[in-house]
């Protein structure tokens, strides 16, 4: 199972990348299994200010479902696995880092929903995106109804749903599906390092309090969302991060935080 999925470290910002290009990296039970084995590791490592997911290869970030072994599933098998993408997947977007995915090519059905649980999404400019779930007599299983609505709204979402129709990346990212669009495929991983560069560089505590704070207003309403971000501000407060950067600010110079 470990060479179904790599994991490397960049300083704090760890990199996984799915390795079965010739399934076109295609979520097989076992693939999920390891990616959750995973994020159970780096959630218990406080050295982890971000994690990069992609895929191997040049054609796919993620085309899916591994269809071949779908097809040998029962019904109990099925639901078993629906289970799993959201109890062995959820990390990417509940741990104290955040996520990015950096789409080097397809992402079709679960390989777009593994995409959207991530916080943030980079695209190479040849990538393609789509969910053809209702064309096989399915719809998203793996939260791509909800996230995606979340994302860029219920009109868009059900253009994308119920047609099943593939776009580009320049759609991606007119559409606010993809954040940022690499200069080309083969500068996609360093493009998403250099984006992650002031998430390394910064001061620890604050990373995760405003990544907390920002999380809660998918779910909070104003009012409450205020007292989320109050209470995660205070956190940030009494640091000797906060007193560094004030320092070093004066000093002007770059400060050097220790996380604490």
């Amino acid at each position: 199972m470990s060479e179904l999925v790599r994991l490397e470290r960049n300083a704090s910002i760890a990199v996984l990348t799915i390795d079965r290009p010739e399934r076109m990296n295609a979520l097989s039970w076992a693939t999920v299994q390891r990616l959750g084995e995973i994020g159970r590791e780096l959630a218990g490592d406080a050295s982890v200010l971000g994690v990069v997911l992609t895929g191997a290869g040049e054609k796919a970030f993620c085309a899916g479902a591994d269809l071949k072994e779908r097809q040998g599933m029962s019904r109990g098998q099925v639901r078993e696995m629906l289970s799993a993408y959201r109890s062995e997947l959820g990390w990417l977007e509940k741990s104290d880092f955040v996520s990015v995915a950096a789409i080097n090519g397809i992402a079709l059905g679960g390989g777009l929903e593994l995409a959207l649980t991530c916080d943030l999404r980079i695209a190479a400019p040849l990538a393609t995106f789509g969910l053809p779930e209702t064309g096989l007599g399915i719809i998203p299983g793996a939260g791509g109804t909800q996230r995606m609505a979340r994302l860029i709204g219920e009109s868009r979402a059900l253009d994308l749903v119920l047609t099943g129709r593939r776009i580009d990346t320049s759609e991606a990212l007119a559409l606010g599906l993809v954040n940022r669009v690499a200069p080309s495929a083969e500068q996609l991983l360093n493009s998403a390092l250099q984006w992650l560069q002031p998430v390394a560089e910064g001061a620890p505590i604050a990373q995760r309090a405003a990544l907390s704070a920002v999380r809660a207003a998918r779910r909070l309403p104003l009012e409450q969302g205020l007292d989320f971000e109050r209470a995660a501000y205070e956190r940030c407060l009494d640091t000797a991060d906060r007193d560094e950067a004030l320092l070093a600010l004066s000093e002007k110079r770059k400060p050097r935080f220790e996380g604490k």
